[in-house]
């Protein structure tokens, strides 16, 4: 088996070992071999692959590129060259391009190795098992989860899923923010609206959380408990009705993730690194490094350390660590766990935060290089060719649950995975329960249930599919089964590129792409009533077909329906 990867590495050496020969033979000179690209070309006609090796060669050289192509690729066309691999012809195109055209018989070996590993193909050994943390999501337990959770969320899960194929060893994680001034804000919020509820004419905190969700909790609290606190003690009061609130607010949260395809490893507290003392010890750390300076009563982190002009303030005047001392503690206590590398998914608003915290682990002797952050930018929903502002049940935003309701699970996921976290999205709610070809997810999972409609129909007629190392995958000749093998190799290294990159988007774009190859395939290829040879190498080509599109929905949070 020679995947496209390794293939793309066995040409780029031999055209590396080419090269030295022709240095060592006096045919052209140059200092240091440039870095050149090899791919594979858009356009069909340009062979399997492409090297501009000769074209950014010619500088160093002092020969026009073409003539150092010639050059490559009569060195290249010798027998021993031409088997090992696997090509068919080389032509030397435009200004110096060295196109690579390779013999069908790659295709057929590696498409018998891509078929029998079955759902395993696509995966690979890239991460050597490190261990990797993604924290994603993490949205304040004050309120309902809105769109940016959730792209988060779909953005986050599909990341480990990825990586996990990549063979990393993947913890996902929450970090629950149940500790500093949005908790005592929220406390007052809870206590103005359970005496409002009890009839009390209280004011409402001016800068309190009006959610909805906010009275119906109390409501709930009521119904269980009575006026049992109505004239207790204010801090004892707003104690209570905080704890109860947190457990409401994140069992809610913990449900609706899992209803959304999200299953956490681990739900981290804050509140448990104020009270482990993690908070203290390494703002005592970070004072013994130097990094740190009192000044007005308050204890400040010095810019230069975080790479920022501005100082900030660590631990107030009152004594109380600011949420940028937790946030430090915290991603110190990820390192502390063993974790190779930990990866944040944050909205865009925080981009100043980035090079901060990044500072603040390296002042604390870790690698900046190991804490990634990926900023995720806005999403706005559009209806009827409009923008959708208001939430209907709280009248201030649409939540996930909403989401779910309205459209589910499947297009949900799918549309947040379609385009680049660093792009803004447009999330077309029409579309998405659209059961149309021009809906991305449904032109997916239809390419996956034809595909069992077809496997179907054979078994109704009784075909029995002989075994892998039985089928002659030569007979597939047409441009379209070509298209299918060439797109099936190359779920490996999307894979691969998408775990390095950490970019799920490519995967939803990878399987767009493969059932656009499925449905061509489709319109140029009968599989029922064909030749028996013919009819069990293209039924177990489309298996494989189905096996991958399953695979990249499975990634994506995205179920792969038989039937549609």
């Amino acid at each position: 088996m020679v995947t496209i990867a390794e293939m793309k590495e066995s040409l780029k050496a031999a055209l590396q070992e080419a090269a030295q020969q022709g240095k060592d033979s006096g045919v052209f000179t140059y200092e240091t071999l440039p870095d050149f690209v090899l791919e594979i070309p858009r356009d069909k006609n340009h062979g399997d692959f492409a090297a501009n090796l000769a074209m950014v060669l010619t500088k160093q050289a002092k020969m026009p590129p073409r003539q150092i192509g010639e050059y490559l690729v009569n060195t290249l066309s010798a027998p021993e060259w031409r088997d090992k691999l696997y090509i068919e012809k080389m032509e030397l195109a435009g200004p110096g391009f060295i196109n690579f055209y390779l013999q069908k018989r790659w295709l057929t070996e590696e498409i018998k190795e891509i078929l029998s590993r079955g759902s395993a193909h696509g995966n690979c050994n890239l991460g050597q098992g490190q261990k990797v943390q993604i924290e994603f999501v993490s949205a304040n337990p004050t309120g309902e989860l809105h769109m940016g959770n959730a792209r988060g969320a779909a953005l986050g899960d599909s990341l480990a899923n990825i990586m996990t194929a990549a063979g990393y060893e993947v913890s996902r994680e929450y970090y629950i923010n149940d500790a500093g001034n949005q908790i005592v804000k929220f406390g007052l919020s809870l206590e103005a609206r359970y005496l409002q509820c009890l009839g009390e004419d209280v004011e409402f905190p001016e800068d309190g959380y009006h959610g909805e969700d906010i009275t119906r909790t109390m409501e709930e609290f009521i119904a269980e408990h009575g006026d049992k606190y109505k004239d207790v003690d204010a801090d004892l009061r707003r104690e209570m009705l905080t704890k109860y609130a947190l457990e409401k607010k994140i069992t809610a949260i913990r449900e609706g993730l899992l209803r959304f395809g999200v299953k956490y490893d681990v739900w981290f507290s804050e509140q448990s690194l104020h009270d482990s003392g993690a908070i203290t010890e390494v703002i005592q750390r970070l004072q013994e490094k130097g990094c740190i300076y009192e000044k007005d009563d308050a204890l400040w982190i010095k810019g230069e350390v975080l790479g920022d002009e501005k100082d900030e303030v660590i631990v107030r005047a009152n004594g109380i660590p600011t949420y940028f001392a937790a946030d430090i503690a915290y991603h110190e206590n990820k390192y502390s766990r063993g974790f190779d590398q930990a990866i944040n998914i944050w909205g865009a608003d925080h981009h100043g935060h980035v090079a901060r915290m990044q500072g603040a682990m390296e002042a604390l002797g870790y690698d900046r290089e190991r804490l990634h952050i990926i900023l995720m930018q806005l999403v706005r929903l559009i209806q009827d060719g409009e923008v959708v502002k208001m939430s209907k049940r709280t009248g201030t935003y649409v939540t996930l649950e909403e989401l779910m309701d309205d459209i589910g699970v499947d297009a949900a996921r799918f549309f947040f995975c379609m385009r680049s976290a660093d792009s803004q999205l447009d999330f077309d709610l029409d579309l998405a329960k659209a059961q149309s070809a021009d809906n991305p997810v449904f032109y997916v999972q239809y390419a996956h249930a034809r595909i069992h409609s077809i496997l179907a129909q054979n078994a109704e007629d009784g075909f029995v599919l002989p075994a892998l190392d039985q089928i002659d995958f030569s007979l597939l000749t047409h441009e379209s089964e070509i298209d299918l093998i060439h797109k099936l190799m190359e779920l490996p290294e999307e894979i691969a590129y998408s775990a390095t990159h950490m970019e799920p988007y490519r995967i939803a774009v990878y399987a767009q792409d493969l059932a656009a190859f499925f449905h061509g395939f489709y319109a140029n290829c009968r599989v029922l009533g064909v030749d028996d040879n013919l009819r069990a190498a293209r039924l177990w080509l489309i298996s494989g077909v189905a096996t991958a599109i399953a695979k990249c929905l499975g990634i994506l949070g995205v179920t792969a329906p038989e039937k549609m």
